[in-house]
């Protein structure tokens, strides 16, 4: 194998390292991105923490309620038991029985609008458990896949890898130096030639340099400076 064939085939190589590591690094950022599940699981918590304050404060006035209908059980006790005479009393107690019923109706309005709340509250956390159960399933099944992937592309890194190895052996060092120097500045290192016209530039070629190159000697392009290999 001529030596511009062997860089040229190092470069395919190369190229293919490259973008298998490029695969890599994307299938690893997509393992730990884990952003949409952390929103579900947060929206879940938001919204269980706020089912539970709803409930707190359900309680709450259900205690409050139970508190001014004893209230008021004992006042129309008092009001209607024929055990008050004294007629200021009387009325005494009928403005706090209207007083307290009126407290007792706002507060079963209150419960009422609280019940509902909570009833909303609950349908949301049921729907958000599901689709955060769902979330997970298809994390975990996509978890499973990228994994499967990752280990295709770590497998052939190791066998580009070794091909790599094995062909710069063959290869002069000072040679080998003069590639990755231009492939630095370059970006690719070897340009292929068609029609007597270096493909890395397009700029065709004088005439010393596209027998050199047709005669499979070492020959750098003079426009960009990339080694030529006749394809």
């Amino acid at each position: 194998m001529s030596l511009p064939r062997q860089l040229y085939k190092l470069q395919q190589i190369d190229i293919e390292l490259q973008r298998e590591q490029q695969a890599l690094s994307k299938i690893e950022n997509q393992l730990n991105d884990s952003r949409a599940l952390a929103a579900a699981e947060s929206k879940l918590a938001l919204q269980k923490q706020e089912l539970g304050v709803a409930k707190k404060e359900q309680k709450s006035t259900e205690w409050e309620l139970e508190n001014l209908q004893e209230k008021a059980n004992h006042v129309n006790n008092k009001l209607y038991s024929g055990t008050t005479k004294n007629p200021k009393e009387l009325v005494n107690l009928e403005n706090e029985a209207r007083s307290l019923k009126s407290k007792i109706g706002d507060e079963e309005n209150e419960l009422l609008e609280l019940m509902s709340q909570g009833e909303e509250l609950e349908a949301k956390v049921k729907i958000s458990t599901g689709e955060l159960q769902l979330l997970k399933q298809e994390w975990q099944q996509r978890q499973e896949k990228l994994n499967r992937e990752k280990a295709e592309i770590e497998a052939k890194l190791v066998e580009l890898s070794g091909s790599r190895q094995a062909l710069t052996q063959q290869i002069n060092s000072d040679v080998l130096g003069l590639y990755e120097q231009i492939k630095l500045t370059r970006g690719q290192a070897v340009a292929k030639v068609e029609q007597g016209r270096c493909q890395g530039c397009h700029i065709t070629l004088p005439t010393s340099q596209w027998q050199r190159v047709k005669a499979d000697e070492l020959v750098q392009c003079s426009s960009c400076n990339r080694i030529l290999y006749l394809v």
